[in-house]
């Protein structure tokens, strides 16, 4: 009877995050009370403050769920549970870490009905959902995918494995943790414990005759070694990496030590990509650009003010308030042909890069945004927020 409270909180709490379409749940005990916050297209918002006595019977029904040691509290633990929302089965990632007034939990939704997403669905243009469909079709070579966490790199790549999963291709993927769930496909779980490495199950992986292998992510030079012999041997090899373009991805396999050869000759092509929040069909209406938002248009070679109608979320009901209901991705593209592949193997890293972004001039990271802006489904201020960090 007393976990009654407790058990309350945190079916309210997962029905509001899957109401408010929150990737993560973050429940953190403070002097004053326990925190919970819910990450939102991409930012986090305060959600509820409730009494700090009950913070550690939170954090101990969590452990429970999902089969953590109820007992260790000093250390931090890592596991996985499902539970289900309004018929909704939702799998949960948790991550526990003992803080000075005591454990902070962040977990991580992943939504089983309607989390996987046709590659028409991302937001692609045409001409990038047909380049990128035709390079993971060559079924030889490594598909990069590269971004920062959160840029929606896995759901691109099983937006690529749903394209190619068909009774003619074996597909295996090898991931720490598996995040969607794909009849088909054969799904393997790295666990380190018990020695069950990225290295050993891509080996073993081998020897099971794939055709396509994806590789969670390019973690460290012998899974990223692997990945490209098994590229170069005829196997299509898709996975991720954190890089901040499409340019620098060769350049920073080469950096983890992998043989300039190997990146030059087995890399078909690599995408880089961000998500944007996409303005609220509700509340959305015409915005009068500011000083700041107009310069920033001159400076990406945007239209003259009043040449395109500029749309903005007023805030609403349907959107919080925020202006914003879900995402869409902005990407660039670069193939490797047999000039760049030259270039990534010789020594000169600048004349790479240059060549590499001349290649995909006009259709940058950037130039997504500003197209995506100037098309209404985003707003001039958020194609600012996410390009930002891409400026030297």
């Amino acid at each position: 009877a007393e976990d009654a409270p407790v058990v309350k909180l945190l079916q309210t709490m997962f029905e509001d995050a899957v109401q408010a379409r929150a990737s993560d749940i973050h429940i953190e005990p403070h002097e004053q009370g326990l925190h919970i916050r819910f990450r939102i297209d991409g930012l986090l918002q305060r959600q509820t403050e409730t009494d700090a006595k009950i913070s550690s019977a939170v954090a101990q029904r969590l452990k429970l769920m999902s089969g953590l040691d109820i007992s260790e509290r000093r250390l931090p633990q890592d596991g996985r549970f499902n539970v289900k929302v309004r018929d909704q089965q939702v799998d949960v990632r948790i991550s526990s870490m003992p803080t000075q007034h005591g454990e902070a939990v962040v977990m991580r939704l992943l939504h089983r009905a309607g989390g996987l997403h046709q590659l028409s669905d991302l937001g692609m243009s045409p001409d990038m959902l047909q380049r990128f469909t035709s390079a993971i079709h060559r079924y030889t070579g490594m598909v990069l995918v590269t971004g920062p966490t959160g840029s929606g790199k896995t759901t691109t790549l099983y937006g690529a494995l749903n394209e190619l999963n068909t009774p003619d291709c074996k597909i295996i993927t090898v991931e720490d943790p598996v995040e969607y769930r794909l009849d088909g496909l054969n799904q393997v779980q790295v666990n380190e414990k018990i020695e069950l490495t990225f290295g050993r199950v891509l080996r073993s992986a081998l020897r099971q005759d794939p055709d396509v292998i994806l590789i969670g992510e390019m973690r460290d030079l012998e899974t990223a070694e692997i990945g490209l012999r098994a590229a170069i041997t005829g196997h299509m090899v898709l996975s991720t990496l954190h890089t901040r373009d499409a340019a620098s991805a060769p350049l920073r396999l080469v950096d983890m030590g992998v043989p300039r050869y190997m990146v030059a000759y087995s890399l078909q092509a690599v995408v880089a990509q961000r998500l944007l929040r996409v303005n609220c069909e509700s509340c959305s209406k015409p915005h009068q650009p500011d000083p700041q938002e107009l310069e920033w248009l001159r400076s990406v070679g945007g239209p003259p003010p009043g040449a395109v109608r500029i749309l903005a979320g007023a805030g609403c009901q349907n959107c919080n308030g925020s202006g914003y209901t879900g995402r869409i991705g902005i990407y660039e593209m670069l193939e490797m042909d047999n000039e760049l592949a030259a270039l990534a193997n010789s020594d000169d890293p600048g004349r790479f890069i240059a060549a590499a972004e001349q290649r995909m001039a006009g259709r940058l990271l950037r130039d997504s945004a500003v197209q995506l802006a100037l098309a209404g489904k985003t707003t001039i201020s958020e194609a600012m927020r996410v390009t930002a960090q891409l400026e030297d």
